[in-house]
């Protein structure tokens, strides 16, 4: 590992809580998952994201922190010079997938209502205060923030994407230490964990399954994080059916080239038993709506409405039933 003055202050903080945590093993690959992970060779804009994170003002000391509403705020005092300054750095970060934000009266609106999401899913979890979260593919962080809101020790965010670190980064800018320094950021995908860590109570997969060819598998990784008796919650899209129902797209699914297995409900909850997890509920299911998944001024580029049949939006542009997500929760043994 490199000596602690030529880690950066945000790597050292992570070094410190997997420390703090006891995740001894997994600490001694930071190093070179961080170096990989934030490779300037992976994407050409990585530098000008660091740079426009590095280049966020000094801000003041008082400020106001919201967690636990539907926008994680932050209410701090900015004159127009400053608050114009703060957003065009923020802009140079886009697309912001999922939020929202208010940041000393910059209202990122981003592509995603994740506030709506949540708000779906918080009644069902277990109580998160004092629990160790992750939260996988969790993008620029809205999730782990609002886990932290809600009382978590620990929520680790892992997203392979630098795009996510450095938003997250610039989060951390305005948000400071109000989570109590309890909320963290991994660039690397599951597949980069520790086989077998039975380390967190609560486990987040939100938008991940279906991305994966062998969604089995990925089920199998999320229950080894998992403590015994800890708590998976896994968003996915399905397709109605019965227990037998699944549907293997084409080349692209709405739009998407790296779509692979959209079960029924029934069929995903069948899988997760199949993998040894127990008091396995859906407890959200619903269609994909264009007010919850769109254009933003933060997210510019095409959205939902694109990606759908124009003349009929109950079918994706390939023919496809349109997207319809479920939330299941289940406990491991």
């Amino acid at each position: 590992m490199a000596s602690a003055t030529t880690i950066p202050d945000d790597q050292r903080v992570l070094y410190q809580a997997f420390l703090d945590q006891g995740l001894t093993t997994w600490l001694a690959r930071l190093p070179e998952q961080l170096e990989k992970g934030l490779d300037r060779r992976r994407h050409g804009d990585l530098p000008m994201w660091e740079k426009a994170v590095a280049k966020l003002p000094d801000l003041p000391a008082e400020r106001e922190v919201t967690l636990d509403a539907d926008s994680i705020s932050v209410d701090i005092d900015l004159n127009d010079s400053r608050r114009r300054q703060c957003e065009n750095l923020l802009k140079k970060l886009m697309p912001w997938r999922k939020g929202p934000f208010s940041l000393g009266g910059i209202e990122i609106d981003t592509e995603w209502r994740s506030d709506w999401k949540w708000q779906r899913v918080a009644p069902h979890l277990s109580p998160l205060k004092g629990r160790k979260v992750l939260d996988v593919g969790g993008g620029s962080g809205y999730h782990a923030w609002r886990m932290a809101g809600a009382g978590a020790d620990f929520s680790l965010v892992i997203d392979p994407s630098p795009r996510f670190y450095w938003q997250f980064q610039a989060l951390r800018h305005f948000i400071g230490d109000a989570d109590g320094g309890r909320t963290h950021f991994l660039p690397v995908g599951i597949e980069d964990m520790p086989e077998k860590l039975g380390f967190f109570d609560t486990v987040f997969s939100m938008g991940v399954l279906y991305h994966r060819p062998s969604p089995l598998e990925h089920i199998q990784q999320l229950k080894d994080a998992l403590t015994p008796g800890g708590e998976l919650v896994l968003e996915t899209l399905v397709v109605e059916g019965d227990e037998n129902t699944v549907m293997l797209p084409g080349d692209r699914y709405a739009a998407m080239p790296n779509v692979y297995f959209l079960p029924s409900s029934p069929a995903l909850c069948q899988w997760l038993e199949r993998c040894g997890l127990e008091n396995v509920r859906v407890v959200d299911e619903a269609k994909t709506t264009l007010d919850e998944q769109r254009t933003t001024e933060w997210m510019i580029y095409q959205s939902l409405a694109d990606f759908l049949d124009p003349q009929d939006n109950t079918r994706t542009r390939e023919g496809y039933p349109a997207p319809r997500r479920a939330v299941v929760i289940a406990r491991k043994p």
